[in-house]
This record gives structure tokens, C-alpha cells and sequence, in this order.
């Protein structure tokens, strides 16, 4: 805001309305980048100058922002679970009119009811005296002109009650649909690549999905006490477990099972480096609960079962129960292995003692082991998968580190290694204490 002298003597030096927007359309307030782009173009309707924009949506629900204009601001909070939204407009001098931006973002927002009052800041009723002796105004000097570049910054924000994880994105959303489960959004992030999430969770990142992926797959096929010919995958609709089972040769055939025919089409189109793998010959896609489908599936039937579901998903739940794991055992070949994600052990302790509990009881206790992996954009940046062996398979014991080695160097993989790989399963004391309790 430029500085000038005292000049008005009758008129406050800023105008600010309160503003509350009941009954909102909760999609358009929930909806970052549109919040962003109509609070931008109520400060130009308002015939502002705009300096600066930045914008967070906040998972599972909410946006909050303020475009810093040149005569001050325009800030918002929206709360789209209830339809409501509050601004805060604020102007200085008498060139700007902030009723021409509330009644744009009413409308913007579908609003069935507004409230607003205007507040005059800087009344000269209250600052006659000082205007009168000019006893600030006179000892500042006016400063010549300068332009401001206009900037603006656009947050994604995956948050609990007890902590926030943000990414700066580029300001357009990919894709934003609403599945008959979940709803999918695509965003093109500033540091991280393409990033895809289901209900506000992020599933991955172009960036990091290459750990958590490599780990999950190399791990037990470069364990099994064979050559896996045939892998099940639960879950992994963004195709990322099943680019890295093409890598190995042993591999002839792969049954992807995905509830949401939706995820697939995203990642096939907004991350081409994972979903690409999906059209693979050897890779059949099975539109279903992976629950149900496992359970119509005969004994014996796959070398290696891969869950790559989230937990927190509603769909997934029965995917995290004894009885699944109980399906999993029948359907593994006799030297079979299962590896499934089993979330944080920071910040989801029961999920991740409960998935090897019910493991211990179906495999046996020394037939089970944890490992973990770095994860920049999942809570806490730590991440877990629990290894089960239905045979002799052993994730450490007659490891063969060259041949890991080999592979990793052949395939140009970005996180696994034979080092890698041992040392994923040294737990920290408060793991181990975790998993004996």
C-alpha cells in the first residue's frame, strides 16, 4: 500500500466489511482453486490492485486464502461440511467499493443468505486531534512510486487435529470428480510432480510414489525362495506395484483388483509414468472389492499377494480384517508370500499393530517382519509394510545382496538397493515395542 499524507479530513482512512455466507454451494467453497480465482475477481470488480494471492485447501474439507491488494486485503475460511463461508474486506481510502466484491462473491459461491457490516477503521472522529497536528504524517516522507510484481501461491493442506502437511501447487486442478466411491483430484504440485488424492488423502506423488513402490514389490520377489510366476495386487489402481512386478522376467501374469475403475482412467491419463504399465499384456484389471474377489478365488492361486489399499478408506476397511488375511493364506501357493502396507507407526499405532496381530496368528508369529520405508508426503514421512511368508521364505536370512544389487543397477531404480533392503527391516525401540506389546 503506498503511503500518503494526510490529506481527507472527513473521511475514516479504511473501510472494512465482515462478512458471513450462509448455504453456499459446498463444492464451489471447497474448491481452492475456484475460491482463489473468485476472491481475485472480486477485488478487481472492487477495482483493487492485486499484489499477492495465497490459498490452502485444507483435507478432508475446507479453503482459507487472502489476495493482498494494493489499497489491502481480501480474506476468506470457508467451511463447506456446513455451507458457510467468512470474509474479511478490508480497504483503505475511498477509491475502492467492497460491497461490489461481497455481492460478486455471493454469487459466486451460491449463497442462499449474506450478512455483512461495515466497520469504518481510522475514524477522524477518534483521530482528530493527531490529524490536526498531522503529528505522524508530517515526520514521514513520501516515497516515490514503485510497482509490485503480482505473485500468488496455491496450497494444498492434508491435516488433522494434531498436524498439517502443505504442498505448493500450480494453481489449476487436473481433475476433480466425484466416483461412486470416493472423490479423485489430480494436482499439478510445484516440487513434487503430478499428485493424486482420494478424499483428500494423498495417495501419491510423481516424486516420491517410486519408494514406496519399489519397496513394496522388490522386497519379496527378490526373497522368494522360487521364481514368482503369478502376482495379485489389491488395490494399487495407479499402477505403480505393477510397473515394478513387470520388471522381473519371472513374472507371467498379473491380476490387478481395483474398486474404482475411476482411479485407473486418472492415473492412466495425469501420471502416464504409473498407469502407463497398466495396459501391460500380462496385467489383467478386475473391477471389484478385493474382499469379495479373493474370497471366490481357489486355493493355491498366486505366487505373491500385494495389498496396496489405503486403510483409512471406508471402501478398504473389510481389506484390514482377520478374515481377509485368512483368504490371502488359502490363495497363496504353499511358499507363497503376502506384503501389505500397514501405515505409520507414528501416527496410526492401530492399524499398525493390529495387521501383524492378526498375521501372527494366520502365518505364525516367526513367519512375520516389519520394515520400513521414507515417505517425504505420507504423515510423518515414515511408512511401514508388514512381509508374510506362508513357507520358508525369509526377508534377510540367504538374502542374495548381489543379485539385488544387480537388478537394482540394471533397472535404474531410485530407492531400492541390496543395503536398502537389509537395513529397512533395523526397527527403531519404539517399533519393536510397538509390534511386542
Amino acid at each position: 500500500m503506498l503511503f500518503k499524507p494526510f490529506t481527507n479530513k472527513l473521511n475514516p482512512l479504511g473501510r472494512q466489511l465482515l462478512i458471513e455466507l450462509i448455504d453456499c454451494d459446498p463444492k464451489l467453497i471447497d474448491d481452492v482453486v475456484y475460491v482463489e480465482q473468485s476472491m481475485e475477481k472480486a477485488a478487481e470488480k472492487a477495482g483493487a490492485t492485486i499484489i499477492n494471492s495465497t490459498f490452502h485447501y485444507f483435507s478432508p474439507f475446507g479453503v482459507s486464502g487472502v489476495v493482498v491488494i494494493q489499497e489491502s486485503h481480501l480474506a476468506i475460511h470457508t467451511w463447506p461440511e456446513y455451507g458457510f463461508a467468512a470474509l474479511d474486506i478490508f480497504t483503505c481510502g475511498n477509491t475502492i467499493d467492497p460491497w461490489a466484491a461481497y455481492h460478486l462473491l455471493k454469487s459466486s459461491f451460491s449463497a442462499q443468505e449474506g450478512k455483512a457490516e461495515e466497520i469504518q477503521r481510522g475514524n477522524p472522529a477518534f483521530l482528530k486531534e493527531l490529524i490536526q497536528k498531522e503529528a505522524y504524517s508530517g515526520a514521514m516522507k513520501a516515497r516515490p512510486h514503485q510497482p509490485i510484481a503480482r505473485s500468488r501461491d496455491v496450497w494444498f493442506t492434508a491435516r488433522n487435529r494434531d498436524m498439517a502437511f502443505s504442498l505448493k501447487h500450480l494453481g489449476e486442478k487436473l481433475l476433480d470428480i466425484q466416483s461412486p466411491f470416493q472423490r479423485i483430484e489430480v494436482y499439478p504440485t510445484a516440487t513434487f510432480g503430478n499428485m493424486l488424492t482420494l478424499d483428500g488423502r494423498i495417495m501419491c506423488t510423481e516424486k516420491d510414489e517410486r519408494a514406496y513402490h519399489e519397496m513394496l514389490v522388490h522386497v519379496p520377489m527378490l526373497t522368494h525362495t522360487g521364481a514368482p510366476r503369478r502376482a495379485l495386487v489389491i488395490g494399487g489402481g495407479d499402477g505403480g506395484t505393477v510397473r515394478e512386478l513387470l520388471r522381473h522376467p519371472s513374472v507371467e501374469g498379473i491380476v490387478l483388483v481395483e474398486i474404482d475403475e475411476q482411479v485407473i482412467e486418472a492415473s492412466k491419463k495425469y501420471l502416464p509414468t504409473l498407469g502407463g504399465a497398466l495396459a501391460h499384456p500380462k496385467v489383467t484389471i478386475k473391477i471389484s472389492d478385493g474382499f469379495t474377489f479373493i474370497q471366490n478365488l481357489p486355493n493355491d492361486s498366486f505366487d505373491l499377494v500385494l495389498v496396496d489399499a489405503p486403510c483409512a478408506n471406508e471402501v478398504e476397511k473389510p481389506l484390514f480384517s482377520e478374515k481377509f488375511y485368512q483368504e490371502v493364506f488359502r490363495v497363496l501357493q504353499p511358499e507363497g508370500i503376502l506384503v501389505t502396507q500397514s501405515e505409520s507407526p507414528y501416527f496410526n499405532e492401530t492399524v499398525f499393530k493390529l495387521i501383524p496381530g492378526y498375521l501372527n496368528n494366520i502365518f505364525g508369529k516367526s513367519k512375520v517382519y516389519c520394515y520400513l520405508i521414507q515417505m517425504p508426503t505420507y504423515p510423518g514421512g515414515t511408512w511401514s509394510f508388514t512381509y508374510a511368508s506362508k513357507g520358508n521364505a525369509h526377508p534377510l536370512q540367504e538374502f542374495r545382496e548381489q543379485k539385488a544389487e544387480s537388478f537394482s543397477q540394471n533397472q535404474k531404480l531410485k530407492y531400492y538397493n541390496a543395503a536398502i533392503h537389509k537395513a529397512a527391516f533395523a526397527l527403531p525401540n519404539f517399533v519393536i515395542s510397538l509390534l511386542d506389546a
